[in-house]
């Protein structure tokens, strides 16, 4: 197609003529592979005579079309762009983005930015010295500055062996940066494009620091030279002609984010480098550099800049969160407080507080938009940017760590607005201090229930202060009152009537006029509930309680909401039977509202994503309460059919999750598990053979790096990952955890289920055959080369299942499952999936020993085979612990396994070999029996404990604020740094342990596994499998007993005793329960 046709095909794509707009679609996607197609898009881009509506639609049409073929993810997908369309490209694209009016710049600059992402630096060397090259062209740098911002940024993420491109870049292009930078900074009266170009530079350095401080930057002169300008920037009054007076334009006003990321900058280095205790040895003394030369300085300087608070001058909100953000974080260290002491009190009372306070915006966005008044007040990411969240957390950690001058004076404040509010008449009250107040002692309830004297005056400060506030004319102060009230259920209410009062002023809150009052009821009522130890307080209201929660959930989609529904559920377990299914119904419907909104806006905040998941957790919570009534699940079934049909396909991933919880307990609790559950099945058997597996493999690819520094866990991201941070601003990187969604792990809970539970179904259908559809899933995953150890493992588990459920129905699938898993045993690593393997071929011994040890000789693996596995049983650590089949469920597999080849005929089984098989059983048995011993003993113990386990509650209260016990500030860092280390490495998804600890798997959740062989006691089977020798075969088994050394013969003794006693416990067991039903 040539560059006319196209403008005509691309014009016609903005047709409102639905038959011209879609024949243009079908016309760009049926030239768009054709050569030149490219390189024609962007000659239509940058030609100015084009109308620009045509441009634009061209620059997303190149966009999309770069994105999603220039470097296809499938390795083995042929390229759709030709190389020398990529090369022409590459030649043109940087010299447009000056040309381009900033409408277009955004699409060039994404494509840009996915093809150096791609190419750079193997397909694309020249780009580095492109960018040198312009940097000294005067009408050039405005074009390399973007192109450089975009080439750092690429980097941002990237762990340290990732970034060596990075310091080169920093290399060839940093003095040059510095020297325009310079002069920038020292125009006098800049225009706004001095603005532009000094924020591209801001970005470049922020994105070379973020995780690492390239090494030419650690020279102090040139660190100096960098910081004289930063510094300046930072004290230099942002110019006031020309700031737009729209207040959500003004924030982004050029000067104000050179502002920011200023800012952004200093604190960053701030949180590197404040703290000499969490250096490394090589970065001690630049970290000594930074805190004598410059903390101080920036430190006074952000305190000049919140004068702007006190005067009423104009602060963008993330500038006010950013510099209390490093105040906050000084408040720790004595050189930094010291500086600020003279001024806290200004800081806390004409600062501080006043941005705690109810303000004019606030009450434009309640009156206004009372939806979007409750989303941001619940959203973590407002709280990112939030100067009140920001105000909250500097008080916190004022009364954490300097308590003892500042938590009395603070509370006088408090406490005298309180005065000056009651004794105001109505028409005067200060109502919006008032609200700052309440905000004050909610945010310090923690510190105040810990603290005298205050922790004895808080019921009664709750009578007079709180309570009354409820029936205020103020819409505001009564939710104030309602989260105020929540943040202290769980005191001890010496009269609990005020209890009782406090739950019923917020029940009736919950049918307030006014939406936030309603939400924040909500939300308190869920304290109220947990710390409720009278239920019939609630129970005669539930109904209209419910009732309510319900008209609220149609208003809004919040996950918190369904937190307090978890908590009413949870409490009341099978009381809420008569409710469930309302309740279930309820939840599937606000499900699919959430689902519906979310699929209307694809650019809609996570809220409603948040609350969906909140409702099918819910709806678990709810059916684990109603698990003892099965006939409800038939009941329910209907309602939550449609849910997982859809969210088993890949329209369910965000869900997974919690989908696959729903189907367990559906599979699990039924009276029988119905066919419409079983088409399930080939649902979840796509998703495991397709998106569920790449998903899982995606997910635990990313290995994230953490690092703890200053009390923030940061997070870096592999190659191929940086956009998803990249995304969310530098502020989000500073969240405490990233959720992983181990699809495949939990996919192993229903398709037990189903086996288990429909045992007959899962033998007898073939359409769907779901013995094949299993096979199939399996083999692919453990014959997966690429695929981890630790990522396979349900995988022999769900053949463990089979085997032990199938008792006899499956002999076709023990030689390919045989064969399976003795291949990927060859190849095992990970002790604990060479268990799971052999046990495995253990369980296929126990299901038909004749047949499996048939088809081990015939793969002619049978001796090697016993061999490992007879070494991995002697196996032991340094302590003398078992260093293999730790778990009690292991042991009595192993036992089972090896206890059937004693009833085989000699000629299977050689003489050597079943006395190697006799002893190696006894061993196991006698440690199977010791385990269960200690099991049962630590039980009775955690029992004993759990009488007395609140007496130590108080045992991890804060000490008295660190100074008010005589300590200094700091002696606590060292043991923080070392909590942050942990938690550290929580964040990478392991925990460093000593590889000979006994201590990790002996008891796990799988010992809460239900399975056919519980019925089976391993030592009667033993005692009866050899008195089975005995009886077939007296010859042989008197040579068996002759072999015996004095211990094994008492070994076989104390087991053939134990095995006469647990008969009788069995019996015993047994008329118990006749007895109970």
């Amino acid at each position: 197609m040539d560059l006319p046709s196209l403008a005509v095909v691309l014009r016609a794509a903005l047709s409102h003529v639905p038959e011209e707009r879609k024949a243009a679609e079908e016309s760009l996607n049926q030239f768009q592979y054709t050569p030149q197609h490219l390189v024609r898009l962007l000659q239509i881009i940058v030609d100015g005579s084009c109308d620009m509506a045509v441009r634009q639609v061209a620059s997303i049409h190149f966009k999309n079309f770069i994105a999603k073929n220039w470097s296809p993810n499938d390795p083995d997908e042929s390229q759709k762009v030709l190389d020398s369309d990529k090369a022409m490209v590459r030649e043109n694209i940087l010299g447009f983005i000056v040309q381009v009016p900033p409408l277009l710049r955004a699409q060039l600059g994404e494509s840009i930015k996915t093809i150096i992402h791609s190419d750079y630096p193997e397909q694309w060397p020249s780009l580095l010295h492109w960018v040198t090259h312009n940097l000294e062209l005067q009408n050039q740098i405005f074009g390399a500055l973007y192109v450089l911002r975009v080439l750092a940024r690429k980097y941002e993420f990237k762990s340290e062996d990732e970034r060596i491109p990075l310091y080169h870049i920093v290399e060839e292009t940093f003095p040059r940066l510095l020297s325009i930078f310079s002069k920038l900074v020292q125009i006098v009266n800049p225009p706004i494009e001095v603005a532009d170009l000094i924020k591209l530079i801001c970005k470049i350095f922020w994105s070379s620091i973020y995780l690492e401080i390239p090494k030419q930057l650690f020279d102090p002169n040139v660190f100096n030279a960098w910081m004289v300008l930063f510094i300046n920037l930072l004290e230099r009054p942002v110019p006031v002609e020309g700031q737009p007076i729209d207040p959500e334009i003004r924030k982004s006003w050029g000067w104000w984010k050179v502002k920011k990321w200023t800012i952004h900058i200093l604190n960053r280095l701030y949180t590197r480098f404040g703290d000499l205790k969490l250096q490394k040895p090589e970065s001690k003394a630049f970290a000594q550099l930074f805190q004598k030369n410059y903390a101080g300085k920036i430190l006074a300087c952000h305190m000049q800049l919140l004068n702007a608070i006190r005067t009423g001058d104009y602060l963008p909100d993330r500038v006010i969160n950013l510099v209390l953000q490093y105040l906050t974080n000084s408040v720790t260290k004595n050189s930094m407080y010291q500086m600020m002491q003279p001024q806290i009190d200004i800081i806390l009372f004409e600062i501080i507080f006043p941005l705690m306070c109810f303000n004019d915006n606030d009450q434009k966005l309640w009156d206004e938009d009372p939806h979007e008044y409750v989303r941001k007040g619940y959203d973590i990411i407002e709280d990112l940017y939030s100067p009140r969240t920001a105000a909250m957390d500097f008080v916190s950690e004022l009364v954490r760590k300097r308590g003892k001058g500042t938590l009395q004076k603070f509370i006088h404040f408090i406490v005298d607005i309180f005065r000056r509010y009651d004794e105001a008449s109505a028409d005067h009250k200060p109502y919006r201090q008032k609200d700052g107040a309440l905000l004050a002692i909610g945010t310090l309830c923690d510190k105040l229930k810990q603290t005298d004297p205050y922790k004895s005056e808080l019921e009664r400060m709750l009578v007079q202060h709180v309570f009354p506030e409820f029936s205020s004319p103020v819409g505001h102060l009564r939710a104030k009152a309602a989260w105020v009230a929540g943040q202290y259920a769980h005191i001890n209410f010496s009269d609990p009537d005020n209890f009782r009062r406090a739950m019923h002023c917020i029940v009736s809150g919950m049918r307030d006029p006014d939406l936030p009052v309603r939400v924040d009821s909500v939300f308190a009522l869920r304290s109220y509930v947990e710390a409720c130890k009278d239920l019939n307080e609630i129970r005669p209201i539930l109904p209209q309680l419910l009732d309510e929660f319900f008209k609220l959930m149609n208003e809004v989609e919040n996950e918190d909401l369904v937190f307090t529904l978890e908590t009413i559920v949870d409490k009341f377990g099978e009381e809420m039977a008569p409710y469930a299914l309302g309740l279930c119904q309820n939840l599937a419907a606000a499900f699919w509202r959430c689902m519906a909104s979310q699929e209307a806006d694809d650019e809609a905040d996570d809220s409603g994503a948040l609350a969906a998941v909140g409702c099918l957790r819910a709806i678990s919570t709810i059916l684990e309460s109603i698990s003892s009534l099965p006939h409800l699940f038939e009941r329910i079934e209907p309602t939550l059919l449609p849910i997982m049909r859809r969210m088993l396909t890949s329209d369910g991933q965000d869900v997974y999750e919690e989908v696959l919880e729903i189907v367990s307990y559906m599979t699990f609790f039924s009276p029988t598990i119905s066919f419409d559950m079983w088409s399930l099945w080939p649902l979840m058997m796509e998703a495991l053979n397709d998106w569920a597996i790449d998903f899982f493999e995606s997910i635990q690819a990313l290995n994230l790096k953490a690092t703890a520094e200053n009390g923030v866990i940061e997070l870096s991201v592999p190659s191929g990952y940086s956009d998803l941070s990249n995304n969310l601003g530098p502020e989000f990187h500073s969240l405490s955890l990233w959720e992983q969604i181990e699809t495949y792990l939990d996919i192993l809970v229903p398709l037990d289920n189903y086996i288990s539970r429909g045992t007959a179904h899962f033998l007898a259908c073939k359409d769907p055959d779901y013995q094949q559809s299993l096979w199939n899933a399996l083999s692919s995953i453990m014959g997966d080369e690429n695929m981890e150890d630790s990522d396979i493992e349900p995988a022999p588990k769900l053949i463990e299942v089979v085997f032990q459920n199938c008792k006899g129905s499956v002999d076709r699938w023990v030689e390919p499952y045989l064969m399976l898993t003795i291949e990927r045993l060859r190849k095992t690593q990970k002790p604990y999936l060479k268990c799971l393997l052999v046990k495995v071929i253990a369980n296929a011994l126990y299901y038909n020993p004749l047949l499996t040890l048939e088809t081990l000789q015939k793969l002619g693996v049978a001796a090697d085979f016993f061999t490992h596995w007879f070494a991995m049983l002697q196996e032991v650590k340094k302590s003398g612990a078992r260093a293999n089949f730790k778990r009690e469920h292991d042991k009595k597999v192993c036992c089972l396994g090896l206890t059937s080849l004693i009833g085989l005929p000699a000629d299977k089984i050689p003489a050597d070999a079943l006395d190697r098989v006799f002893k190696a059983t006894l061993e196991l048995l006698v440690a199977y029996k010791d385990q269960v011993a200690e099991s049962k003993k630590r039980n009775e113990e955690a029992g004993d404990d759990m009488d007395g386990f609140d007496a130590d509650e108080e045992d991890d209260e804060e000490v008295d604020s660190d100074k008010e016990m005589g300590l200094d500030d700091e002696d606590g860092d060292e043991v923080s740094s070392l909590h942050l280390q942990k938690l550290a490495a929580e964040a990478r998804g392991f925990q460093p342990a000593d590889e000979d600890d006994d201590s990790d798997d002996d008891f796990s959740d799988d010992e809460e596994l239900t399975s056919p062989i519980d019925e089976v006691d391993p030592f009667i089977f033993f005692v009866e499998s050899v008195q089975g020798l005995q009886a077939s075969d007296p010859a042989r088994f008197q040579n068996l007993m002759q072999t015996l050394d004095f211990r094994y013969q008492a070994l076989a003794s104390g087991i053939a005793q134990h095995a006469e006693e647990r008969k009788v416990e069995i019996e015993k067991e047994k008329a118990e329960k006749a007895n109970a039903q």
